[in-house]
Order: C-alpha cells, then structure tokens, then sequence
C-alpha cells in the first residue's frame, strides 16, 4: 500500500506538470487511449464476452459517470494545489457509502451516520466557504467524487455478473469513446514530451491498481487502509518542493477528518463481514 501511494501521487504530480498546457478532456482521453495498451493481455477474454441488454446498459452508464468524474479531475488539477486534490479525494469511499443506500439498499447505522458528518465536516474544513474564493476546481473535485463513486457501484454490480477484467477492460474503452468527441472539440497538438508524461501517468495508475491488489491479498482492509493517508503528506511534500505551493495546514486537518471516518467506516464493515465502501485509490483509474 505504501507503493500504491507512492505510484497515485506520482499520477497526479505528473498531470500537475502539464500545468494546464493541454485541456482536460483531451489530457484525459490520451492519457485512456495510450493505457489502452495494457488491455491488450486480456483482448482474447473481451472478444469472447456476450453482455446482456442490461449488462450492456450497465457498461455504457458506467463509461458516462467514468468519463465526467475523469475529465473533471483532469479540470481540478490544472486549477487547485496538489495537496487539496487528494485531500478531496479521499472523499470518494464517504460518497459511495451515501449512493449504495440508494442503489444498493444498505441500511445506515448511527455510527455510519456520524462517520460521514465528520467526513462532510473535513471537506468543508478543506473549502473554507465564506473564508476565501473557491476555485471552480474545487467544484469540479465534488463532482469527481460523486462520479467515481456512482461508476464504483456499478462495477460492484457487474463483478457479480462478469469477471473482473471484463469489467475494468469495458470501463477503460466506453471512457477513451466518451471523452474522444470531448477532446475532438477542444484538441491542441500535444508534444512528445506531453505525450510521454501522459503514458508515464498511465503506466503509474496501472500500477498502483496491480500494487493495491497484491496489499489486499497480503492483508485484510482495515490494515491497508490507514496507509492510504500517507498519500497526502507526500502530495504536501511534492507540491511544496516542486510547484511552490504553500503547506496549507487547513487541508492537511481536514484530509485528517475525512481519512479518519474512512477508516472507522471500514473498520466497521470488516467486523460486520461484509464490505460496501472502498479503499481510498480504488476507485481512481
């Protein structure tokens, strides 16, 4: 878990180096069409899948939430700090707790319940409404986590139904389809430096996916996922040595809160068997 970390801030330093210079959707769909290389492995196992309708539908509304909340995040690391992107990304496991009432018919119990209004208390610590001007980036990163929460459900429900390189190998193509007409409108010739970081990002993201299952298979989730919360004080670390940001104490007690009611939440989940809410990094792609 300590690599996992290591290799998801190493994504979001990389995208940070771009510093904007290309759009977001046109970021985000290089960064899907270059990774797309690492489905070709499990190319012979799609080929034979015959979805349903409904697995179809399934598949096409998770590449729409997946999309949105990618290009989103793209948009959100070209505007705010380093340290407050993954600060608002932990925010992703408190979301899919709140969806899965809906989608999944989980009960919340009070300790869930205040849980999540620390959780809720932590991000507005982050935002500080009232006290200072939000960037539309902060926004943008609400809407990451709601959308990579929906898209998380959904794999959840088609893990069920299909194996699971099926499920990531439909997600990573409906995305690169859907963010295609995106960049298409807003396209700007990358340069071969630009398009090296990009696949340097998606060689990172790949492996911090293969890393975080090697964790869960070596130990159960309520030991993994404490860790996670390293991932911050290296984003401080980086943001202050590399782009000259300043360490904002607020984000980092904040993150704090958010982390804390993750843990609690899993914790939780582990002692009543069962397991809704993900690790902090699984549902980044």
């Amino acid at each position: 878990m300590v690599v996992t970390g290591l290799c998801f801030v190493a994504v979001t330093a990389l995208v940070k180096t771009l510093q904007g210079r290309l759009p977001a959707a046109e970021a985000a769909f290089l960064r899907y069409a270059m990774g797309l290389v690492f489905l070709i492995p499990m190319w012979g196992v799609l080929r034979q899948q015959r979805p349903t309708p409904r697995q179809w539908r399934l598949h096409a509304m998770r590449g729409v939430f997946q999309t949105i909340a990618v290009a989103m995040w793209f948009f959100a690391m070209s505007r705010i700090p380093l340290a407050e992107v993954t600060a608002m990304n932990y925010l992703n496991p408190i979301f899919v707790t709140l969806l899965a009432v809906f989608v999944l018919g989980e009960r919340l119990a009070v300790r869930r319940i205040l849980a999540i209004c620390v959780a809720l208390l932590g991000a507005v610590i982050i935002l500080r409404p009232g006290f200072r001007t939000l960037d539309p980036g902060h926004f943008a990163m609400l809407v990451t986590a709601s959308g990579f929460a929906a898209s998380y459900l959904i794999a959840k429900i088609l893990s069920g139904e299909v194996p699971a390189g099926v499920v990531v190998g439909m997600m990573s193509v409906t995305v690169t389809i859907g963010l295609a007409p995106l960049a298409w409108m807003v396209w700007v010739w990358p340069t071969l430096w630009e398009l090296g970081v990009l696949f340097g990002v998606a060689c990172f993201a790949t492996a911090g996916h293969f890393t975080m299952t090697l964790a869960f298979k070596a130990a159960p989730v309520t030991v993994t996922q404490p860790v996670t919360f390293l991932q911050l004080v290296w984003s401080v670390t980086l943001g202050a040595l590399l782009f000259d940001e300043a360490i904002d104490p607020w984000v980092i007690g904040g993150g704090g809160l958010i982390m804390a009611a993750v843990v609690f939440i899993t914790w939780r989940e582990a002692i009543l068997k069962r397991r809704v809410t993900p690790v902090v990094g699984e549902t980044k792609q």
